[in-house]
């Protein structure tokens, strides 16, 4: 445990940028062998456009790293959240707890509140835009939410009093589950849904991505799938009558033009009534 504290506090730049481009590598390869969905889709185009995004969270994070920082560092010295409130317990169950939490605000917390609130809702609707789930899928997120993400995961940061090398670590285990449960790969029913009662599966995810609400609602872990069991939002939906999309952003001209997706925030607002007849 101490191995692993001593190399998140001081983990290069380049070996988080690794463990990103190594998961989505892997990941890429694993979903080309055993793919749970034949898409028939311009594989390269539809990464393009992910991987743009997944730049523009780069930056995001990286100009406004030093907030983060600093909060974790305040924390820690002012003995200031629950982690530095809490009495003396085993190292391992510590970075659980943390994990846990930070999970829970600055992942569960904000996926909740970006569903509820319409103004946020417009900056997320470009994550349900995608018609073709796929791992490149999992950084798919405006410059708008990205801020929106990281202002959460400051708030996780503050309220849990988590050391930086947990948010390091934190981080690095959300970038490989978040690319884990939106590849397109096809686990056993009974492993996927093994798993599922621990952290968010790939089937799980899934449901998410469904076109329509009430699924649209539902399944909001990134890491740990506790959280939408304990507040119910957890659901299922076999994989077969899953379909990709936001019913409001069906045709490929809003969906998948880069241009497009960079405006849907600022664009008028569609009825999302069609979306609650379904």
């Amino acid at each position: 445990m101490n191995e692993i504290i001593s190399y998140f506090s001081t983990i290069p730049s380049s070996h988080r940028s690794l463990i990103l481009i190594g998961g989505i590598t892997i990941f890429w390869m694993i979903e080309n062998t055993f793919p749970l969905f034949q898409m028939q889709y311009r594989k390269w185009h539809h990464a393009g456009i992910n991987i743009f995004f997944t730049l523009t969270t780069i930056i995001v994070n990286f100009v406004l790293a030093f907030i983060l920082i600093k909060t974790a560092n305040w924390t820690t010295e002012n003995h200031f959240g629950i982690l530095q409130w809490i009495p003396e317990i085993p190292l391992w169950i510590y970075t659980i707890i943390g994990l846990l939490l930070l999970d829970l605000i600055g992942a569960y917390l904000a996926h909740l509140v970006q569903h509820k609130i319409k103004f946020l809702w417009r900056f997320h609707l470009i994550h349900h835009t995608d018609t073709w789930i796929d791992t490149t899928s999992a950084n798919r997120h405006h410059p708008g939410e990205s801020v929106i993400r990281f202002i959460f995961t400051t708030l996780g940061v503050l309220v849990v009093g988590s050391p930086m090398w947990m948010v390091f670590l934190y981080q690095s285990l959300s970038v490989i589950a978040s690319q884990f449960n939106h590849a397109n790969i096809s686990l056993p029913h009974k492993v996927d849904l093994f798993l599922s009662y621990f952290i968010v599966s790939p089937n799980m995810h899934k449901v998410h991505h469904h076109y329509v609400l009430p699924y649209t609602d539902s399944n909001y872990g990134n890491i740990f799938s506790v959280w939408d069991r304990i507040f119910g939002t957890f659901t299922s939906l076999p994989k077969e009558k899953i379909m990709y999309g936001v019913d409001t952003h069906m045709l490929a001209e809003e969906n998948n033009q880069l241009k497009n997706l960079l405006q849907i925030p600022f664009q008028k607002s569609r009825s999302a009534k069609n979306m609650k007849n379904h």
